[in-house]
């Protein structure tokens, strides 16, 4: 009789920690899709303004339309991405494309000097930072996830629940290493 209980209290214990386990991973999925979500706002903004900020550059650039062309194809593709890992490509791509737009403008003193052209380029700043707090928020969110699937109990459970590491939103290497030049300033 003993061992019988002593046998139910441990699968007892080991039915609430398999509960415990899977509801804690829930809540970190669903805290990162919040997180992504959180993302989903920004990109939306920056999608909107960027066909208002290629419309005012096209009268300056004349001769760098495949620039132009890149960001369009670039939002076209980031705006359709479906799947979280796909829109984070898909985004990357646009970063990519919007800084090229960057390294062609200063070709442009005009177009710098523009004031819808400055407002824009305010405005998407101000996107692409609140990008960045959102992504930063996200990762950690991930890093949450990935860390609880991969500890122990959870790494006993986590596969057959169907829970797995996910990647973070991070910059292409291409863009990791344009942000590390430094700067050119001219006089």
């Amino acid at each position: 009789m003993d061992s019988t209980w002593i046998i139910l209290i441990v699968v007892a214990l080991v039915v609430l920690i398999v509960i415990f386990t899977y509801n804690r991973l829930v809540k970190l999925r669903n805290n990162r899709e919040n997180a992504f979500a959180d993302i989903d706002v920004q990109l939306k903004q920056r999608h909107d303004l960027i066909p208002q900020l290629v419309d005012a550059v096209k009268g300056y650039m004349k001769h760098e339309s495949q620039v132009l062309t890149d960001i369009t194809d670039a939002r076209s593709k980031a705006m359709s991405a479906t799947g979280l890992n796909d829109r984070i490509d898909a985004e990357n791509q646009l970063s990519g494309a919007l800084a090229g737009l960057r390294v062609a403008v200063e070709a442009y003193p005009d177009l710098k000097a523009s004031k819808n052209f400055m407002n824009l380029q305010e405005e998407i700043s101000d996107v692409e930072n609140k990008l960045a707090a959102s992504r930063r928020f996200f990762n950690s969110a991930t890093k949450e996830l990935n860390n609880a699937i991969q500890v122990f109990p959870a790494v006993l459970f986590a596969g057959m629940f169907g829970f797995k590491r996910q990647p973070m939103f991070e910059i292409s290497s291409e863009q990791r290493a344009a942000h590390e030049q430094a700067p050119k300033i001219n006089f």
